[in-house]
């Protein structure tokens, strides 16, 4: 049996302990994002795309009639040249300052993890370029890098400033 703590605050105790991720592999590592933030799952082929230039931005999609950016995050995130195929699919977010899409190798599932399943991920809080990640999710032997997408998807390129004034 487990104790609770009792008083107005217990829903908000109990659904803070657990929390659902969408899993993605993405460079061949398995990542997690709160499934909160997600607004549907698309087939990259599926969506229309247009003014597709750029190294991480994929250009402009169309989906369900609203207009958004699309973020090749495979591009981002290896080394190598991204290959599409059927398993390619669009992660469509709804961030705190837009909607986007965001290209990920394939979408593997929803899995939810309590507090005592997250844990800090070695070196991280080291340096401040990434604040992004939140911690290792594990769950059924996988092991997921859980990120904050708004973080992630409102990092700047750092010095390109700097390179521009020298």
């Amino acid at each position: 049996m487990t104790t609770r703590a009792s008083g107005a605050g217990e829903a908000d105790a109990v659904d803070e302990s657990q929390r659902q991720y969408l899993s993605f592999r993405l460079g061949g590592l398995e990542y997690g994002l709160d499934f909160g933030r997600v607004q549907e799952l698309r087939p990259l082929k599926a969506l229309d795309r247009f003014a597709s230039e750029g190294a991480i931005i994929g250009g402009v999609a169309v989906s369900r009639g609203v207009i958004m950016p699309i973020v090749d995050m495979r591009i981002a995130f290896s080394e190598r040249p991204p290959v599409s195929d059927p398993m390619t699919d669009v992660i469509i977010l709804k961030l705190s300052s837009c909607v986007m899409g965001m290209v990920v190798d394939g979408v593997t599932d929803i899995v939810t993890l309590g507090n005592s399943d997250i844990h800090p991920i070695p070196g991280a809080g080291m340096e401040k370029k990434v604040d992004y990640l939140l911690g290792l999710g594990e769950v059924d032997g996988r092991r997921l890098i859980l990120v904050d997408i708004d973080k992630l998807m409102s990092i700047r390129k750092v010095g390109v400033g700097a390179k521009q004034a020298a």
